[in-house]
């Protein structure tokens, strides 16, 4: 018999805690993420410290949302978001975590942005193949820690000047350069999708199905799965990495 329950975290979604990159950014903001997409997730942002905002830039238009303590946002696949943090504080810490706007992350499949799902903002010419790609986005782990936060930060401005010239072109009425960021990640994640859909059944798929099972199993008067309930807990897996929008302590997918 197929267990009516599921073991991972609530809906499989991915948790982390994301301290926003306090470097100044390449058009003066006090300091700022990656610009990126997603190809197959929605992300949610719960603020938890802090003021600055999120700049979206889909096929609609451009848009920036105000973040403060409290506010929740979310935005779909597609959807290429930069964050900004606009109260940083003024120390001589050169690690990106100074001060400043901190979130809760919540992420639809996890799993799947840990394997490649975001996609950054390079030119073009970084993203024509999967080797050049990896190496343009690449944080080494084997050195210290000053070179980690040089790498990301030159990865963050060099994602930020595409993403103004993308803004840009969509203010200015052509749409092309933006079609053309969306169909070269589409093309650079496709040799991933089969590894992509056995994650999603493991998880996000697994869970869908337990939800199933559960609504026949009560309307067939059967509460039998409530006697497999359990009780778990965790703590990060790693604290401080270098992400795309700042140092993220991260929870594992259960």
């Amino acid at each position: 018999m197929v267990s009516a329950t599921y073991d991972g975290f609530p809906a499989a979604v991915g948790v982390s805690r994301l301290r926003v990159y306090d470097w100044p950014t390449v058009d003066g903001r006090p300091g700022g993420g990656t610009p990126h997409l997603h190809l197959t997730c929605s992300e949610g942002y719960v603020v938890t410290a802090g003021r600055g905002a999120v700049q979206t830039l889909t096929t609609s238009g451009y848009r920036e949302t105000p973040l403060e303590p409290g506010v929740v946002a979310w935005f779909t696949p597609g959807t290429i978001h930069r964050l900004v943090n606009e109260n940083t504080e003024n120390t001589d810490d050169t690690s990106g975590a100074g001060g400043g706007l901190e979130i809760t992350v919540v992420m639809q499949n996890s799993g799947l942005p840990e394997a490649g799902d975001a996609v950054l903002t390079l030119p073009q010419d970084r993203l024509t193949d999967p080797a050049v790609y990896a190496e343009a986005v690449r944080i080494p782990s084997d050195v210290p820690e000053a070179e980690q936060a040089e790498a990301a930060r030159a990865r963050r401005d060099l994602a930020t000047r595409r993403f103004l010239e993308l803004r840009e072109a969509a203010a200015a009425g052509d749409p092309e350069p933006l079609a053309a960021f969306q169909r070269a990640a589409a093309a650079l994640v496709r040799p991933r999708l089969d590894g992509w859909e056995e994650r999603w059944r493991g998880g996000a798929g697994a869970a869908a199905a337990a939800t199933q099972r559960q609504l026949g199993a009560l309307r067939e008067r059967d509460g039998g799965h409530l006697a497999e309930a359990r009780v778990a807990a965790t703590g990060p897996a790693a604290r401080g990495r270098f992400g795309m929008c700042g140092r993220l302590d991260v929870y594992p997918g259960i």
